[in-house]
């Protein structure tokens, strides 16, 4: 059939195909790995061998209570130097899988490659939920090797639960970590966990961790999970209870293969000529001897104790300064029936009855300096009381300068061409008092005004009078620029400041990375999110105690006020003239002060230093500002220069603490602008002003060196000036050449004690003069400046303890912490910012009372200093 003959030459042609195709492959048989398995037993070392076609599986099984936890430890150490083959042991539990390689290599700096021949490793324990369960876990050990040694042994771990308040010491390695549990005891809500050794390196790293399985407890694993820091020789973390859901938690203690995250120097990294780059270093034995301690931290109860300490103390000042307010009061209201008394007419003479000189305050007649020998009264703003003492002809009674000034007997009248004027027709000239609307270079940019201010401000001896000539109005609009623009200042500083170390600290609960911030770990007192409230919270003093100052400073001004309302001869003639808008912006910059150290110790580091600093440098420029406006009130420095001034100190703040570490250029130019600044300063006061800095400088400057020191040796025209200068150029030269030739790590710290050297010479000079002078210091002044002077040496007994530093490594700087020494919740540093608010608000305490005993002083009367 036709159907049949095809089928059967289809069936043909197939077979034939199928002859012509090539055999198939035959496949290799899998290679039969031998199995070797052994029930082993605890605390007994085998010995064997493995290679490629050998497994070797030890089989243990140990019995687990629900309540009781017992560590389990494998310990192995490979005897067979096979670096490119190594062994591999695989731990096989009920919930988890640990498997390492023996050499174990761990990569240090720059992918530096450490072997380690011997390894030890804790199991992590996984829970139970029977009261009694026997658990059964397995040792893999394989390798590609063509033969291999090994010992193995496994043993429980003595002590594995770490007990409250007991010490436990032990050893580790970095192939030999070691870690421990801790369970949350009944009633303890937070606890510290101290771990301290006698030797600083090897460096380790201590970390916290949740009870998981894996546990990270290998150099190049360790940061994963939990909170962690580097360790020399001290080391801290405060745990809550709130953050690990179980109660209780791991202590994780690794060595790590290099020390120079602890500030130690990097090993030598010997390559020979044949070996490869790759090639690891056996470190041999880096063992470090360490001990630990848990123990419960403060309770809810401490932590509202000591907020309510820190309200006390402060308060209190609130309170003494309303009872001195109520006792001045008392006493102003009887001075004020006295002297009602003593201006009636008599019943018996029909005289007024005369009032003692010991009531109303030393004159100044019997001073001598500035005054007329017949007297003089003062005009409405002591101008030409002041011009016409130009007329008298001062000199020195008794020896040299130290003496009182007093007017000659005989005076002639003086005068100075200016064009066709004399300066009685300057002297005659009214004040602007009347006008409307004054400013400032109203006064000044009178051709004939400009004149009259180079014969006042360059007179041998000035008055209070020479210096307060100016409207009052415009001045004072003058001096309320500086709180506004401080405020304003704030505004914008602070604002970003707040959100950068919100930043820092969110980042440090995030990665439990605590070698950010540079805590008193031994004092450090956690709430909510911060990591130490303690330190924060000492900084209200300065909050509190700059509000205070601010309440004290208004009411000052509205009794002042009232006082030129009620046309006040005092307020308006008399005493040091009184500005107020320096005074608010020291309050200001004081609770400034205190916001930006408690941000700053939010998370304090080298990166944000300036935050703690910046308004110790406003301050300190305020204060001498201020001791400088007492005398000269019309020739002080504006608000726009003088803070264009400390922005540019703020700015080598920053620079030289980022980049004038060991930087030798830095210093040379810091030094160089430094000394040049005092120069210039100096040039200033001594001059009041009338100096100008132009290209014919070096020509006057040159004239001046030959008329005074070539052409005849003469003195100095204003000793006193020239003596405080001279102090303060060879402080400030002393200042430059110490930080050009020591080159101090901490810059900031270093600009500040140029900034306080410079206040504190100023304020001695200050006291001096006046003493000098023949005024006196009331008890109130008197008694701050004591208090102070004490509070501040308390201070800075405190804060030269240094209890951390981010000079060095974070582990260097735990070197340092310390235990709270008040209410088991303020350290050394806390009791600083205490002292130091105290010893501030008294400081502007005294430079707002030190010139009390002027109020009655005609200011013709008061000599410039």
């Amino acid at each position: 059939m036709p159907g049949s003959g095809a089928a059967a030459l289809a069936w043909a042609l197939l077979a034939g195909a199928l002859l012509l195709l090539p055999p198939p492959p035959v496949l290799p048989q899998p290679h039969r790995r031998n199995v070797s398995e052994t029930e082993a037993q605890f605390n007994t070392t085998y010995t064997d061998w493995v290679d490629a076609d050998l497994l070797h599986i030890y089989a243990f099984n140990h019995s687990v209570r629900r309540n009781t936890t017992e560590g389990v430890r494998v310990s192995v150490n490979v005897l067979s130097d096979h670096k490119d083959l190594p062994v591999l042991f695989v731990v096989r539990q009920k919930e988890a899988v640990v498997s390492f390689q023996v050499p174990l290599i761990l990569r240090g700096l720059y992918q530096r490659k450490y072997a380690y021949q011997e390894v030890s490793r804790t199991l992590c324990q996984p829970q139970t939920k029977t009261e009694v369960e026997t658990q059964h876990f397995y040792v893999d050990v394989s390798t590609l090797s063509l033969n291999a040694s090994y010992q193995l042994r496994v043993t429980r771990v003595e002590n594995f639960v770490l007990r409250t308040n007991k010490r436990f010491s032990f050893n580790a390695t970095a192939s030999q970590p070691q870690y421990f549990k801790y369970e949350f005891p009944e009633g303890v809500d937070s606890v510290i966990v101290k771990v301290t050794s006698a030797m600083a390196f090897p460096c380790s790293v201590i970390s916290i961790q949740d009870i998981l399985c894996p546990v990270y407890d290998l150099d190049n694993n360790v940061a994963f999970i939990g909170m962690y820091q580097t360790m020399t020789k001290k080391a801290a973390i405060t745990v809550q209870k709130k953050d690990f859901p179980s109660h209780s938690f791991y202590v994780v203690v690794v060595v790590k293969t290099e020390d120079e995250a602890c500030g130690g120097p990097l090993p030598y990294y010997p390559l020979s000529k044949n070996a490869s780059p790759d090639e690891p270093v056996d470190q041999h034995n880096r063992q470090k001897m360490l001990e630990v301690m848990v123990s419960p931290a403060i309770t809810s109860e401490a932590y509202v104790s000591s907020v309510l300490f820190c309200l006390s103390i402060f308060l209190s000042f609130y309170v003494l300064t309303l009872l001195i307010a109520c006792w001045e009061s008392c006493r102003q209201h009887k001075r004020k029936g006295l002297l009602s008394a003593m201006d009636s007419p008599s019943l018996d003479t029909g005289h007024s009855r005369s009032i003692p000189d010991s009531f109303l305050g030393r004159g100044y007649d019997s001073y001598g300096y500035g005054s007329f020998g017949n007297g003089s009264s003062s005009s409405t703003e002591g101008v030409t009381d002041s011009l016409a003492s130009t007329e008298v002809s001062y000199s020195y009674v008794g020896q040299e300068q130290f003496k009182r000034r007093t007017p000659s007997a005989l005076t002639r009248p003086l005068s100075i061409p200016m064009g066709e004027r004399s300066l009685e027709n300057v002297a005659g000239r009214p004040r602007l008092d009347s006008l409307s609307s004054v400013e400032e270079d109203d006064y000044d940019t009178l051709a004939d005004i400009d004149y009259d201010k180079n014969v006042i401000r360059t007179k041998k001896y000035l008055c209070v009078a020479d210096l307060a000539r100016k409207d009052k109005r415009v001045l004072r609009k003058k001096y309320q620029i500086y709180f506004w623009n401080i405020a304003t200042i704030a505004v914008f500083y602070a604002l970003p400041v707040i959100q950068l170390v919100i930043t820092y600290q969110t980042v440090v609960n995030v990665t439990g990375n605590q070698d950010i911030c540079y805590y008193n770990f031994l004092c450090a007192h956690p709430l909510g999110n911060l990591s130490a409230f303690n330190n924060i919270l000492s900084n209200l003093g300065y909050i509190l105690l700059g509000l205070l100052f601010l309440l004290i400073i208004l009411q000052r001004e509205i009794n002042y006020n009232r006082a030129l309302m009620r046309n006040d001869t005092h307020a308006l003639e008399c005493g040091i003239p009184k500005h107020f808008g320096l005074f608010y912006a020291m309050g200001t910059a004081l609770m400034m002060e205190g916001l930006l150290s408690a941000c700053y110790h939010v998370c304090p580091n080298y990166t944000n230093f300036q935050f703690d600093t910046s308004f110790m440098y406003m301050i300190a420029g305020l204060c001498m500002l201020k001791l400088y406006q007492k005398r000269h009130p019309d020739i002080n420095a504006s608000a726009y220069s003088a803070y264009a001034c400390l922005a540019l100190v703020i700015f080598f703040s920053v620079v030289g603490v980022v980049f004038g570490k060991g930087n030798t250029a830095f210093w040379i130019v810091f030094s160089v602008i430094h000394i040049l600044a005092t120069l210039l300063l100096s040039t200033q006061l001594y001059y009041m002003g009338r100096w100008k800095l132009d290209s014919g400088i070096l020509r006057r400057i040159l004239h001046v060196l030959y008329t005074d020191c070539v052409r005849q040796c003469s003195g100095p025209m204003y000793v006193d000036r020239m003596v405080l200068l001279v102090m303060g150029n060879i402080i400030n030269w002393s200042l430059a050449a110490y930080g050009l030739i020591v080159r101090p790590n901490d810059f900031a710290s270093y600009l500040l004690a140029i900034g306080i050297c410079n206040l504190l010479l100023y304020f001695a000079f200050y006291i001096i003069m006046k003493l000098r002078s023949g005024e006196r210091i009331k008890l109130i002044p008197l008694l701050c400046i004591i208090s102070t002077s004490v509070v501040w040496g308390f201070a800075l007994f405190f804060f030269f303890q240094g209890l951390s530093t981010w000079q060095k490594t974070p582990a260097e700087s735990r070197e340092h912490n310390r235990d709270c020494i008040l209410l088991d919740f303020f350290d050394d540093h806390d009791i600083w910012h205490f002292l130091s608010s105290i010893a501030m608000f008294g400081s502007f305490l005294v430079l707002l009372t030190l010139d009390d005993d002027l109020d009655c002083i005609q200011r013709d009367k008061i000599y410039v200093f």
